[in-house]
């Protein structure tokens, strides 16, 4: 079966010894990382306890099944029930799991790592079937997983920040669990005796490890601002992005954009059309996002989408270089976005 979020957090609490195994997979490896601690806790507060803590590669599993099949039917020493973790494994676990489990009632817990698996993988689709099994899907964390694990953190080493700096905060975190706990320890250290966060103590202690570059780009295109574009598609490219994504999110930009147009229309403030979008912009975008809805108007809009659109196609149809068919593309924007904003008082 699938454990979501709300169902881990419900074991964390609460262990459930029906459950024997679990598969913690996906690319996400702080979040692997974090739960498959969090799982060991369940059984033992020390994580290397040399008797109830049994730690395996599935490299070496794969060449002596024998070894896990004996680590999990032994007892410990000291009493009570043992954990073993798998690290790395792959689907050449699956058959010989299924069968120590149906041959043995141990209530040893199974913690089985392994990042390249997938929800199509033997190991998973077993699992999703068994009663004894649960499966922790980590992929990239969303928007609100970030924010809820950065202030739990927080709340957790004694610290508070207001909204301003959460949204800063979040702004500049991973989407990979593992270099955002990283970050938020660096914040934690760095504040000392303080108590209440503050943006400038983000801002000199947080690097920038989200999808702000992109971001950054989004709104120079849609500001108009060739030489900030310019900048940050050097960067993304440098950083190894895709330029199909830089397409896709610029397209997101501009359909958010687009919906806010569609509730000014129906008579509403920038504020509340603002207010509907789904995340927020955050705060310190505020300004820009407004300057470029109200010179960003529907057909427009409509039209750099179309470019977009026909952007990515080509970038999949044609065998020109993609690099430099995304260029132009972002080229063409910035023009456009610099003609709207050349009289304006927002420019």
């Amino acid at each position: 079966m699938i454990f979501k979020p709300l169902q881990i957090e419900k074991y964390f609490k609460s262990p459930d010894k029906a459950v024997r195994v679990f598969v913690v997979y996906g690319g996400n490896e702080g979040l692997v990382a974090e739960y498959s601690r969090k799982l060991v806790q369940t059984v033992s507060a020390d994580l290397y306890d040399p008797f109830n803590v049994v730690y395996l590669n599935g490299g070496e599993v794969n060449d002596d099944f024998g070894r896990l099949a004996a680590e999990f039917n032994s007892r410990s020493l000291m009493g009570g029930r043992r954990v073993i973790v798998i690290k790395d494994a792959d689907n050449n676990l699956t058959k010989p799991l299924k069968a120590l489990l149906e041959s043995s009632d141990s209530d040893t817990l199974l913690v089985i790592t392994a990042g390249s698996l997938n929800k199509k993988s033997s190991l998973v689709v077993w699992g999703n079937d068994s009663p004894e099994a649960a499966m922790l899907p980590c992929y990239e964390d969303r928007d609100e997983d970030v924010r809820s694990m950065a202030k739990a953190k927080l709340v957790e080493s004694g610290l508070t920040a207001n909204e301003p700096t959460m949204q800063l905060l979040c702004s500049r975190l991973s989407n990979d669990r593992k270099i955002s706990l990283g970050e938020i320890e660096k914040l934690i250290t760095y504040m000392g005796d303080k108590k209440n966060v503050t943006v400038e103590d983000v801002e000199a202690v947080i690097s920038d490890q989200s999808a702000s570059s992109m971001d950054d780009l989004c709104y120079a295109a849609a500001g108009g601002r060739k030489t900030a574009v310019d900048a940050a598609y050097r960067k993304l490219l440098n950083e190894g992005t895709e330029p199909v994504a830089i397409v896709r999110t610029l397209a997101g930009h501009f359909n958010r954009l687009l919906t806010v147009q569609a509730v000014l229309e129906s008579g509403e403030t920038i504020d509340k059309a603002m207010f509907k979008l789904q995340p927020r912009v955050i705060f310190f975008r505020e300004s820009s996002f407004k300057s470029q809805a109200a010179l960003w108007k529907r057909d427009r809009i409509l039209g750099v989408l179309e470019l977009l659109y026909k952007c990515e196609r080509d970038c999949k149809t044609t065998n020109f270089p993609v690099e430099d068919m995304v260029g132009y593309m972002l080229l063409q924007v910035v023009s456009a976005a610099a003609k709207l904003f050349k009289n304006s008082s927002s420019w």
